[in-house]
């Protein structure tokens, strides 16, 4: 099915306005998008990552800049986040698109659950930092 690129742009711009007003989402609306027209789930999720190394590395350099970082949390999410990831990238690669494709769907729909609870479902108190971070970004990552 050939689809025009202005298509694939529009989705791109969607899914980026979604990410700014919810402060997530991105990775989800773009990689459900590109998995209902028929993209394999390794090449969806390439796209999607490479495009967020961008927009992701520009608004940690902001945040950065402005001092809006917890840097012992940073420190405890970054090696496990990227381990997690590392392994995920290789179980993705690794398993043939039409059997993961059910898994990656399923944790998609469910993704955007949680998103769609947690934009309808603000809380104002300020939260703590789970107990757990390493684990936190292990699992993070790995998905």
């Amino acid at each position: 099915m050939e689809f025009n690129i202005v298509i694939y742009i529009l989705v791109g711009f969607i899914a980026q306005m979604i990410d700014g007003a919810l402060g997530m989402a991105y990775g989800v609306s773009s990689n459900t998008f590109l998995l209902s027209v028929g993209i394999p789930p390794a090449a969806a999720s390439a796209s999607v990552h490479m495009a967020e190394v961008v927009t992701t590395g520009v608004s940690g350099f902001s945040h950065w800049k402005l001092g809006n970082i917890n840097k012992e949390i940073v420190k405890r999410l970054i090696i496990p986040g990227v381990l997690g990831g590392v392994v995920g990238a290789y179980l993705l690669t690794s398993i043939p698109g039409d059997i993961i494709k059910p898994f990656v769907s399923a944790y998609l729909l469910l993704m955007g659950a949680v998103i769609l609870y947690k934009a309808f479902h603000l809380s104002s108190q300020p939260k703590a930092p789970p107990k757990y971070l390493g684990v936190l970004g292990l699992v993070g990552g790995f998905f």
